[in-house]
């Protein structure tokens, strides 16, 4: 059997140079997403990956790359049967404000939504750019306990300073106020 064409790191015959690609993430993939992911985890933007991490969650991950290079990283994590978490979105900081991001978070939403996940949350410091995306900000206390599990290792742990934002994916007709 062959391996799905979202998972191969070459660069598709149809690719244009230069074009930003989304696609899943690879083992190659990992030390340089753990990089980035942790490059903004220094400046205390996000919670740090160890590669160990990222490994166990890969299909989690979907990249953004140009020319077969990463420029950036954001994961899908399924929280429960109604409920995932776009985590580790990061962007390779010469490449942030060209849309990258975007990208990203599109394709994970449209990840979501074939998986018929009816909603998607963020922790971010970023709410301008998830508002953009069609995210409210919410009161932490919307969200279930069971997500917290991830912030014991956070610094600033049990003081969050995260806005949490969520996205409902169903049609208008379905979502509850």
């Amino acid at each position: 059997m062959l391996p799905s064409t979202d998972r191969v790191p070459k660069q598709a015959a149809t690719d244009r140079p230069g074009q930003v690609r989304i696609r899943g993430a690879v083992i190659a993939d990992v030390p340089l997403m753990t990089a980035i992911i942790n490059g903004y985890a220094a400046d205390g933007i996000m919670l740090p990956r160890s590669q160990h991490q990222v490994y166990q969650a890969l299909r989690d991950f979907a990249v953004a790359e140009v020319d077969g290079e990463v420029i950036g990283c954001g994961a899908l994590h399924i929280v429960w049967a109604d409920l995932a978490e776009v985590r580790s979105l990061a962007v390779r900081p010469e490449w942030k404000g060209r849309g990258v991001g975007r990208l990203l978070v599109a394709h994970l939403l449209d990840e979501a939504r074939g998986l018929g996940l009816p909603t998607v949350f963020a922790l971010t410091y970023q709410d301008a750019f998830f508002h953009k995306m069609g995210f409210e900000v919410v009161a932490h206390e919307r969200l279930p306990h069971k997500i917290w599990g991830d912030c014991l290792n956070c610094p600033k742990y049990p003081n969050c300073d995260e806005i949490a934002m969520m996205l409902d994916l169903r049609p208008n007709e379905e979502s509850i106020a």
